[in-house]
């Protein structure tokens, strides 16, 4: 049977997308909600849905009583936060968990907390293209991947205590350590956002020359363009943190392309479909595999 989670007092450090969303879900599972959060509007959005109990812009205020802190923030704040902050104000045996998009540096910076306060590095595989408390959505962790990365203060009884918040989130616990969890994630999102961005960006130095290339872009564009729309200053934290895995990966695509390039300039059609039926095959066993989950 699942463990029962439960939180006398949860506070969420961040009110956007990811923590509003957060709020709303766990609105029956915690009996006193604070959210944190330095943006007035956000907080009163928050009291006036409901989505928490109590709102401020000080750290210390809505974390000292907490049993429970999610962090909801950019990677480079959280870090920031775990690193000069954040500790000296937890009691112990608080269960500290973050959302951050990449790992490695944030269980680095939760290793640095006292000894007493429980933390697991924790990345939720969800979200959506426009950020901000306004498209908090209770139901946006369910049946959805939530990766759990221990650290240096991942005790046992935490990492069940984590395994059960992500449960009650009705999301789907995959626990792996935070090396493995950026060297995936650089595959799976950044580089796609980078090569989407690259698109784009071709396809405009194109468009200052002819206007048709905006007119005839339909769907084939707005699907691998998508993510070209994506926060910049979101993005650019993320891959500041993750620039070996994602730069890696780069030199793979390069090379991928490059092969591509090869046999197109050479009008060799045969080995061309050659190489393309695989990677078609690939994408349609995830399309698949993706849809079987859901």
């Amino acid at each position: 049977m699942k463990a029962s989670f439960h939180a006398r007092h949860l506070a969420i450090v961040g009110l956007g997308l990811m923590g509003g969303s957060l709020a709303l879900a766990m609105r029956e599972h915690a009996d006193r909600i604070t959210g944190i959060d330095p943006d007035e509007r956000t907080r009163c959005r928050a009291l006036e849905h409901g989505m928490v109990d109590c709102a401020t812009d000080d750290l210390f205020e809505g974390v000292n009583r907490a049993d429970v802190v999610l962090l909801a923030t950019p990677v480079r704040v959280i870090v920031e936060m775990l690193e000069m902050l954040i500790g000296a104000y937890l009691r112990s045996n608080t269960l500290v968990i973050d959302l951050g998009s990449t790992k490695q540096d944030i269980v680095d910076a939760m290793a640095k907390l006292p000894i007493g306060v429980n933390a697991v590095g924790g990345h939720p595989m969800t979200g959506k293209e426009n950020g901000g408390i306004e498209e908090a959505d209770e139901s946006l962790y369910r049946n959805r991947p939530f990766v759990l990365c221990p650290s240096r203060r991942t005790t046992p009884a935490a990492r069940l205590h984590a395994q059960s918040f992500v449960e009650t989130l009705g999301a789907i616990p995959i626990e792996m350590e935070a090396e493995r969890h950026d060297q995936i994630v650089a595959g799976i999102s950044h580089l796609p956002y980078l090569l989407s961005a690259t698109l784009v960006a071709t396809v405009a130095r194109q468009a200052d020359n002819d206007r048709a290339y905006w007119e005839l872009a339909a769907g084939g564009f707005r699907d691998t363009s998508r993510l070209a729309a994506s926060d910049v200053t979101m993005m650019g934290d993320i891959l500041s943190t993750n620039t070996k895995a994602v730069a890696t990966l780069l030199a793979q695509f390069r090379m991928q392309l490059a092969m591509l390039e090869t046999m197109l300039i050479a009008g060799d059609e045969e080995r061309l479909s050659e190489s393309l039926q695989p990677i078609r095959k690939a994408r349609k066993d995830w399309a698949q595999d993706y849809e079987n989950r859901r």
